[in-house]
């Protein structure tokens, strides 16, 4: 419950980003994310996979959907200034959000390993959507901030 409770905090708090102003930054992009976090929790969330295999193969999340977050990685920090040192946490309210939302997923990612160490294996691509996920959430939130005008603050 831990590992699916986390990733629905996930996508609630992607939620929350995603109704900050702007709106229109990333949107298309987060929506497809929140529907990708949907589709983990029910794979988390079947205890027995056999009994909801038919629902778990319309929620199986492919190698390309991983790809995908890196690619828009890569194209968000095309536009950023380069980084420098650390920074902290803020500025907007949507790339507060959206730094905020980057945490959660870092739980969510720990509350996977602990269940892959505990029960049977999960999906291959789940932990490394997680893992990309809160980078791009990450630059997400930089890239926020730069529409707005804004310069990241140094720690």
């Amino acid at each position: 419950m831990a590992a699916y409770g986390a990733v629905d905090e996930l996508n609630a708090a992607i939620g929350l980003a995603r109704a900050l102003d702007p709106t229109a930054l990333g949107d298309a992009l987060l929506d497809d994310i929140q529907r990708d976090l949907f589709a983990i929790g029910g794979q988390l969330a079947s205890p027995e996979p056999a009994k909801v295999a038919k629902a778990l193969a319309k929620a199986a999340l492919s190698d390309e959907r991983v790809a995908a977050l890196e690619r828009a990685i890569d194209s968000t920090e095309a536009t950023l200034a380069p980084l420098d040192g650390f920074i902290l946490p803020g500025g907007t309210p949507k790339a507060a959000a959206l730094h905020f939302a980057r945490t959660v997923c870092r739980r969510a990612e720990r509350c996977v390993v602990t269940l892959s160490r505990e029960a049977p294996p999960i999906a291959p691509s789940i932990l490394p959507y997680l893992n990309r996920l809160s980078d791009l959430l990450f630059v997400l939130a930089r890239g926020a901030n730069a529409a707005a005008g804004r310069a990241d603050v140094a720690w």
